[in-house]
């Protein structure tokens, strides 16, 4: 049913909606009077910067804002015309998964560790009587084939750890999508994944509305899924819509200042080598990587031989004083286990690592100890990577606590807010815990963090991808003032192809743990040379207005 024949009520409005937090310092204000709504088959898109009220709006809709600390203080919200404040405990169950389900925007953080991701998929069926045993099992190998996981049959006994971050999102979708529900409201849902797996699921996503009607929600800070899905667009800044209107009108013509902003914040491609690449000459490497090497275990039963997944396989590389070397690929190429492997997080199985001609692999406790001041990381999920018991003060001050040569105490908490400021925070910040801020604020916390030590070499394991458009030119812009002020290198490691493009001087490209491809990154651009170089170019997200590519086909 499209949206023209509903005879009277939308399948689903929020009027009036304002949600306060309370705190010590009084109540903030997350949403204030929020009204839009979505029909059967269209696509609603969301945006606006971390820390908009977004995410929140959405939270409210599945009735999963904490009260307190949130408390709902006007508004309603009817689902076919039924306020689902009127809704039993009962009926609200029913309601979210089968009729309503949402894909978070933080899948580690929703998937349950200790379970199997087969035993969490099939509960998704058990729970609501759908399906139970053998057909629950063969639902869920079905619905990880259909959103990209390979060897579902294999991997459905895996668990969350056992996933990269890219393909523990499209478990979350799987789950999401597996009941075939009405409205999905998806918070975030491709930030994690790279741009060809991106491509698979939106066009799912499409694929799942002409053959269900269904009305899709999306949060996103990214404007080219946002232009390639919408058919409405509403824009939120600090709680309020400030823009909305069809898609085409608004991404061409924003009327509002702050959607201008957006909008002009997107990387342009240039391909004369403009963007925010190394302006200086570079200098001699600091690290060469030669015939790196990494294999993990993988048990195939209880009784089973163990079988080895090569994760990486003979890479070798360069990073110089003042270089970005980007390295993309599909999730689980190997592109993150390159990233843990080089700073000890993980022990290589073979190959080594030369940092200032001393191998990484074979320091011992005080050497590593002093890399680790040198060469810092900022991970892909900022919450797992944080103590949820220290405040922000504490956390960006750790390694001055580690390392108690870099600064004096006395003069701890100005830098810490100097810090908090560079990456677009607030000073009163720094006394709140990681769990009181959004995502994208959480990964500007992990950036502060690794600035406080005296640097040489950041490793960024999609360290922009849980940013907005506007703050991730601020946080890149950011990272080259201190590249070129201070000679820092960079191994920047993204699925964003206008990003990379904009600030890497040299691309990798890997797939199955090899590199198939590593130049400059004006040669990327203008003449890849391998067939999967130019797949990952043809999948980057156009407006849905414009002509389209053909659709990536989804895997069997």
């Amino acid at each position: 049913m499209t949206a023209s024949h509903l005879p009277t009520a939308h399948l689903l409005e929020v009027k009036d909606l304002t949600v306060d937090f309370l705190s010590l310092g009084g109540a903030f204000r997350a949403t204030n009077g929020v009204s839009f709504h979505v029909d059967a088959g269209e696509t609603l898109v969301i945006l606006g910067e971390s820390g908009s009220g977004k995410s929140v709006s959405a939270s409210a809709i599945m009735g999963l804002i904490d009260t307190p600390p949130g408390e709902i203080c006007s508004g309603t919200i009817t689902y076919r015309g039924k306020n689902l404040d009127d809704c039993g405990v009962e009926e609200r169950r029913d309601l979210n998964g089968k009729k309503i389900a949402m894909i978070f925007q933080d899948p580690l953080s929703h998937l349950n560790p200790v379970y199997p991701i087969g035993w969490q998929m099939a509960e998704v069926f058990s729970a609501h009587g759908v399906a139970t045993g053998a057909e629950a099992r063969t639902r869920a190998i079905d619905i990880l084939g259909r959103v990209g996981i390979p060897e579902p049959e294999k991997r459905i006994d895996q668990y969350p750890h056992q996933f990269s971050g890219g393909q523990r999102q499209r478990i979350m979708i799987g789950m999401a999508i597996a009941l075939r529900p009405e409205i999905l409201i998806a918070d975030e849902p491709t930030t994690a994944l790279d741009v060809s797996v991106q491509a698979q699921i939106l066009d799912l996503l499409k694929k799942l509305q002409v053959e269900d009607g269904l009305a899709i929600i999306m949060i996103t800070h990214d404007l080219e899924v946002a232009a390639s899905m919408a058919d409405r667009v509403i824009v939120m800044n600090s709680g309020r819509i400030v823009e909305e209107g069809e898609a085409r009108a608004v991404f061409e013509n924003p009327q509002h200042s702050y959607t201008r902003t957006l909008i002009n914040a997107l990387p342009h491609d240039t391909a004369d080598g403009g963007g925010r690449r190394s302006t200086a000459e570079i200098g001699k490497p600091i690290l060469e990587v030669k015939d790196l090497n990494k294999f993990y275990g993988l048990a195939s039963g209880f009784f089973g031989k163990n079988a080895q997944l090569h994760a990486v396989k003979d890479l070798s590389f360069s990073v110089a004083k003042g270089e970005t070397i980007g390295i993309v690929g599909e999730s689980g190429s190997g592109k993150s286990t390159v990233a843990r492997v080089l700073l000890r997080l993980n022990e290589v199985s073979s190959g080594e690592a030369l940092f200032h001609g001393r191998d990484i692999f074979q320091m011992d406790a005080k050497e590593l100890l002093a890399f680790r001041r040198k060469v810092q990381m900022v991970f892909q999920d900022p919450y797992s990577s944080m103590n949820p018991r220290m405040t922000i003060f504490d956390i960006v001050s750790e390694p001055w606590r580690i390392h108690k040569d870099i600064l004096d105490k006395p003069r701890w908490r100005d830098r810490v807010i100097e810090l908090l400021g560079l990456v677009g925070l607030k000073p009163e910040h720094a006394d709140r815990y990681p769990h009181q801020f959004s995502g994208g604020q959480r990964q500007r916390i992990a950036i502060a963090r690794a600035l406080a030590c005296e640097l040489e070499l950041i490793v960024c394991d999609e360290a922009v991808s849980a940013l907005d458009v506007s703050v991730q030119v601020q946080v890149i812009d950011l990272l080259a003032q201190l590249r070129d002020r201070l000679g820092l290198a960079y191994i920047f490691i993204t699925h964003d192809l206008p990003i990379v493009r904009h600030f890497a001087d040299r691309i990798i490209v890997m797939k199955s743990g090899a590199i198939v491809e590593h130049a400059r990154t004006e040669d990327i651009f203008s003449n890849p040379q391998h067939a999967y170089t130019r797949q990952l170019m043809n999948a980057t997200p156009r407006p849905k207005w414009e002509t389209a590519p053909a659709a990536v086909s989804l895997p069997a």
